[in-house]
């Protein structure tokens, strides 16, 4: 253990995440009785659809593409306070101009995205936005501090600051439930995201690593900013896919959301551990060790792929399995029923199918990020929009909500060949290149 920090880092990772998503998972037992698969959920989930799709498409494509290229700054130029105000600066702009965005969005297009609803609907839906919108800017400069931690491998720091968001919620569910109404749970994830954003930044201030500097544009800071434009259209257009199930789901029976959102969790979890224990570490390991010896990181990434693959599908069987008592036991109480568990848990079993594939294309984007092949990524996010477009008009009519479940999963699947694929083939021009 202590001759592989990799290693090392990675299970302090898992653990604490084990820890985090543990928490998470009580959040949302809490939630499921206090609403089931109500209304309000449903008008909750498009209210936060819109912040999640930017906050992972946008500010965390700019955090990954910050870290190979930080790295590279601090072996060549190091300019650091420089590369640190230009990346601050440039989040600011972003998360105020798409702030602005989502709310024209609502204003002016959520009738026509989620058509057939009441006014008092679309109302909630706007009233939930207004109080979740601050948090991009929270979650933005959580997410940049959170890449310098990494980058000075303080992984605990960056990965124990994702607990405040679901004890946020919890707090105003057990305590403010009758005084915040409605609004409780969008209420709960501002809180949720201060603090977040207050803890990261203490320890960061502790650590000493923030060192802003002029506002000086360099080579490596043009190169992650062209980079950016390609990052951020393959994180939109994979953003979309969740979005675009939403809307689909929202043209059937009340609840449809709310089931499809229930029906993840689990392989969200299960995602959630092993892509932050592997993805946090792998992506700084591989900017450097890219750096150092691309033959030998390529060797690694296909040992890394195996592993994960493997353990995954094992997890995955026994999931499945018991994924009937999973649900009932976590979720069927008071307003979540026994009807409402055996919907669930059919679309979960549908997406514990594509834990092991989509874990192997978070795995390969993590390398392709670090040696910027960012291109390829964003026409490949742009078949696997059109293909899940399709499967999903086709297989909504014959299976309804499991119908889009199962488009997503097959999306999945064959989004995992062709990365893995791309990478393999990279891996040999390499080879041919220099061999």
């Amino acid at each position: 253990m202590g001759k592989n920090p990799m290693l090392k880092s990675m299970l302090l990772v898992g653990g604490i995440s084990l820890l985090v998503k543990a928490l998470g998972f009580y959040k949302e037992t809490i939630v499921a009785s206090s609403f089931g698969l109500s209304e309000l959920l449903d008008t909750y989930y498009i209210a936060i659809l819109i912040p999640t799709i930017i906050q992972t498409v946008f500010i965390g494509s700019l955090k990954n593409l910050f870290i190979p290229n930080y790295i590279t700054e601090l072996i060549t130029t190091k300019q650091t306070g420089n590369f640190q105000t230009f990346t601050l600066s440039l989040i600011s702009l972003i998360v105020l101009i798409l702030i602005t965005s989502a709310l024209i969005f609502s204003k002016f297009f959520l009738e026509s995205v989620f058509p057939g609803h009441t006014e008092s609907f679309y109302s909630l839906v706007r009233y939930q936005l207004y109080w979740v919108l601050p948090c991009l800017l929270f979650w933005g400069y959580t997410g940049f501090l959170n890449g310098l931690q990494e980058i000075n491998n303080n992984y605990f720091a960056s990965t124990i600051s994702q607990v405040f968001l679901p004890i946020g919620i919890i707090v105003c569910l057990v305590f403010f439930k009758d005084s915040f109404g409605n609004l409780v749970l969008a209420i709960g994830m501002l809180v949720g995201s201060f603090g977040g954003f207050l803890f990261t930044l203490f320890t960061s201030l502790y650590k000493k690593i923030i060192v802003f500097g002029p506002l000086k544009i360099n080579e490596n800071m043009r190169i992650m900013l062209k980079q950016y434009p390609a990052k951020s259209i393959s994180g939109l257009l994979t953003g979309i896919n969740p979005f675009v199930d939403q809307f689909f789901a929202a043209q059937l029976v009340v609840g449809s959301i709310a089931a499809l959102n229930y029906g993840i969790k689990i392989p969200a979890f299960v995602v959630g551990i092993l892509i932050l224990a592997v993805g946090n570490v792998l992506l700084p390991h591989f900017s450097r060790q890219i750096n150092e010896d691309l033959n030998k990181a390529y060797l690694q990434l296909f040992k890394i792929l195996k592993i994960i693959f493997i353990g995954s599908l094992i997890i995955v069987a026994f999931t499945i399995i018991f994924s009937n008592d999973i649900i009932r036991i976590l979720f069927e109480r008071k307003e979540f029923t026994a009807q409402d568990t055996f919907v669930v848990s059919n679309i979960q079993k549908i997406a514990l199918v594509y834990v092991p594939f989509y874990l192997c294309t978070l795995v390969c984007v993590k390398f392709l990020t670090a040696t910027n092949k960012n291109k390829f990524m964003a026409w490949t996010s742009f078949w696997n929009l059109l293909l899940n477009l399709t499967m999903n008009y086709i297989l909504v009519k014959y299976y309804g909500v499991y119908g889009l479940m199962l488009a997503t999963t097959i999306v999945y699947i064959l989004a995992s060949l062709i990365y893995v694929g791309y990478t393999y083939k990279q891996f040999k021009l390499h080879l041919t290149k220099n061999f």
